[in-house]
């Protein structure tokens, strides 16, 4: 019996549109539902994707017709999610003030992500911004 050790990986390009981001939301449900232990990162996973996805759409500076990639794959027990696009732009962690509507995204992503980060796509055009998910504990509930 062959094993591979390479990670099994999923990537989509989705349309630069704010309503795609429940649709990489599904996509990353089914890859995790695919996975023996998937459901240990599917909250933290799904909030993580949500942020980054969304930031994408609102803050790239691409051409309206192009798309956003998301890449998921399980590297030893982490979940690395990544969010492509063509925008020249890299996000930074600030503190939004308590009567803002937005302005909290990577705040949630720099709090819940055990890492992430931005780096250069291959090509020199765009970026890609990167979070790892450590699996949640089970909670073991005893009467």
């Amino acid at each position: 019996m062959l094993v591979s050790l390479r990670p099994r990986t999923f990537a989509a390009r989705l349309d630069s549109r704010t309503d795609s981001t429940p649709l990489a939301r599904l996509f990353l449900r089914a890859y995790l539902a695919g996975l023996p232990s998937g459901d240990h990162y599917s909250d933290t996973a799904e909030l993580l994707l949500g942020e980054l996805f969304a930031n994408a759409v609102r803050h790239s500076d691409a051409p309206a017709d192009r798309r956003i990639e998301v890449r998921f794959a399980v590297v030893g027990d982490r979940l690395r999610i990544e969010v492509h696009d063509a925008g020249t732009g890299r996000p930074v962690v600030r503190s939004a003030f308590p009567d803002e509507e937005c302005g909290r995204g990577l705040f949630l992503v720099n709090a819940l992500a055990e890492h992430w980060g931005c780096c250069p796509r291959s090509g020199g055009i765009g970026k890609f911004v990167w979070a790892l998910v450590a699996p949640a504990l089970p909670v073991v509930v005893t009467v």
